[in-house]
């Protein structure tokens, strides 16, 4: 062999040896330091949060027992909490163990949530309709309308016999109803939601079949009945305009109201100044005399009425048949 490779080989050997030499320094050094790993996100159980709960610690074994004990601070469901670098450098200092002592790698911060059981705001609305639907009117509601989403409820996972209550909202409109849901774990309520839905009905209405004009009496000929959907339920006394008259001119296909109809005006039997028959029926007995009436009037009116005989006024009820009979 040359002298030539003779001396690289040799200055080879130098330099992989003295690498050697580093490397297990360096590893000397790092055993002696407190080293962490800082992953980027951590779920943890309990709410107190420890340091040996979100980090990997590794190091001598009584910086590590100390490290893995220190409180990073407390945390409920729901809830998440930011820790970075300086903040777990911070708690190291406190308890002992300098920055100087300290290696530190992986994520700058991590994301602390807590384990937990999410209920979401689609199973609250679930939980309230079918609730709703068991206590409304037989029959009445035809839609339900949600008028908001509620939010998400996030409750510990240790949370045991986790059940949902519900009751209808005191002072409900008939157009709109409010169920609270209330959620209970272990026989205490922990919190409760709110779901509020818009109804409509079903109901019959009546409308015009034909253009009415005004002042017609409405009937089966010119009126008809229909299913319409409202915002109230349907009166329970609810009928057909049949007899009622229209106050204004009502075009065919119009749905007609209460304020667009009226009462018929019964005709007029008597007129002012007419003659009718005095009448007195009593035991079978028939007393009749001749008067003037003093005034219009329909069946059953009570008007003033002068005797033609002895020019007495008296009080008298009109009959159908146009007599009127004396009120004593």
């Amino acid at each position: 062999m040359s002298d030539k490779k003779v001396t690289i080989i040799a200055i080879t050997f130098l330099l992989t040896a003295g690498q050697f030499c580093i490397a297990s320094s360096d590893s000397k050094v790092d055993n002696s330091m407190l080293q962490v790993y800082l992953p980027r996100d951590i779920t943890v159980k309990d709410n107190t949060i420890l340091m040996g709960q979100i980090a990997v610690i590794r190091g001598p074994q009584t910086l590590t027992n100390k490290a893995d004990e220190i409180a990073m601070g407390q945390i409920v469901a729901g809830q998440e909490i930011v820790i970075d670098r300086q903040t777990l450098l911070s708690r190291l200092a406190c308890n002992g163990i300098p920055a100087s002592s300290v290696t530190l790698s992986g994520a700058e911060k991590i994301t602390v949530k807590k384990q937990q059981r999410i209920i979401r705001g689609t199973e609250f609305i679930e939980q309230a309709k079918s609730f709703f639907e068991k206590n409304e009117p037989a029959g009445s509601v035809s839609q339900k309308t949600v008028l908001k989403v509620p939010a998400d409820l996030a409750i510990p996972v240790e949370a045991k016999d986790v059940k949902l209550v519900c009751r209808l909202a005191q002072g409900n409109s008939a157009g709109q109803a409010t169920v609270y849901v209330a959620v209970f774990a272990d026989g205490k309520e922990i919190d409760v939601r709110q779901v509020s839905f818009n109804l409509k009905y079903n109901c019959r209405a009546a409308a015009a079949a034909v253009d009415i004009p005004a002042g017609a009496v409405l009937g089966t000929d010119n009126i008809k009945i229909t299913n319409a959907v409202s915002n109230s339920p349907e009166p329970a006394d609810w009928k057909p305009p049949y007899g009622l008259i229209a106050k204004r001119r009502l075009a065919a296909n119009t749905v007609i109201r209460a304020d667009m109809t009226g009462s018929a005006k019964p005709a007029t039997v008597v007129g002012r100044n007419q003659t009718v028959i005095i009448k007195i029926e009593k035991g079978g007995l028939l007393i009749t005399a001749m008067g003037k009436t003093m005034q219009d009037a329909c069946a059953g009116d009570y008007i003033k009425v002068r005797n033609a005989d002895s020019q007495r006024i008296i009080v008298a009820k009109v009959n159908e048949d146009g007599t009127v009979e004396p009120v004593f």
